[in-house]
C-alpha cells in the first residue's frame, strides 16, 4: 500500500518529536530523564518553584509549557513576576510534572530573547491548550514586544527523589547534589 506524501510528512512531523522526547538522556549533559520525558508527554501542566534569597523554596505554581525536542522546557511568564525576578538573579528552578507531588527535577533557567523561540511559543501554546486557542490566554507578539511577558527556558539538571514534594519555605536542594533515588 502506498501512502500519500502529505500523510507521510504529517506522520514524520508527529513521530520524530515524540520519539525524541521519549529517548533517555544523560542528565550529566543536560536534558530530561526517561522518567521525566514520559511524564512530560502525558502532562498538560508543570508546577514551578524558584529559590528565594534565603535559600528556601517558593510556592510551586502551575504553568503551561512546551517540551522541546532537545528535552528542555519552555514557559512564558509575566516579566514582573517573582519567579522571573528570581531567575534573573540565577535561581535554580524546581519542577514537578503534572502535580505538586508528581515526578520532580531541579534545573537551570534562563530568559530567552530569541524571537524565533517566542514565535514557537506563540504557535505551539494554542495547539496544546484550548483556552489559548480561543484567544483567552497565551503568549502574543505584542506582549513580548512590550516586555509584558518573557519566555523562560528550563534545562533539567537532575531528578529529585521520588516523592519529593513542594514545601514552600523549606530549604531547596542544591543543583549539584547527588540524586538520592534510584533510576
Amino acid at each position: 500500500m502506498k501512502l500519500p506524501l502529505p500523510f507521510l510528512s504529517s506522520l514524520v512531523a508527529f513521530v520524530v518529536p515524540v520519539v525524541t522526547l521519549a529517548a533517555p538522556v544523560d542528565l550529566a549533559n543536560g536534558g530530561a530523564s526517561a522518567r521525566d520525558s514520559e511524564a512530560l508527554m502525558q502532562s498538560s501542566d508543570i508546577y514551578v518553584a524558584t529559590v528565594r534569597k534565603d535559600g528556601n523554596q517558593s510556592k510551586a505554581v502551575p504553568v503551561w509549557f512546551i517540551a522541546t525536542p532537545d528535552n528542555q522546557i519552555l514557559i512564558d511568564s509575566a516579566s514582573t513576576s517573582r519567579k522571573v525576578k528570581r531567575i534573573r538573579r540565577g535561581s535554580p528552578v524546581l519542577v514537578w510534572i503534572g502535580s505538586r507531588s508528581g515526578p520532580a527535577f531541579i534545573g537551570r533557567a534562563a530568559l530567552v530573547q530569541d524571537k524565533t523561540v517566542q514565535d514557537e511559543m506563540i504557535k505551539e501554546i494554542p495547539r496544546k491548550y484550548y483556552l489559548a486557542r480561543i484567544g483567552l490566554f497565551g503568549p502574543k507578539r505584542s506582549k513580548f514586544d512590550s516586555g509584558q511577558i518573557v519566555t523562560v527556558r528550563i534545562s533539567p539538571v537532575r531528578d529529585l527523589p521520588d516523592g519529593f514534594q513542594s514545601r514552600p519555605g523549606t530549604p531547596a536542594p542544591a543543583l549539584d547534589e547527588k540524586a538520592t533515588s534510584a533510576r
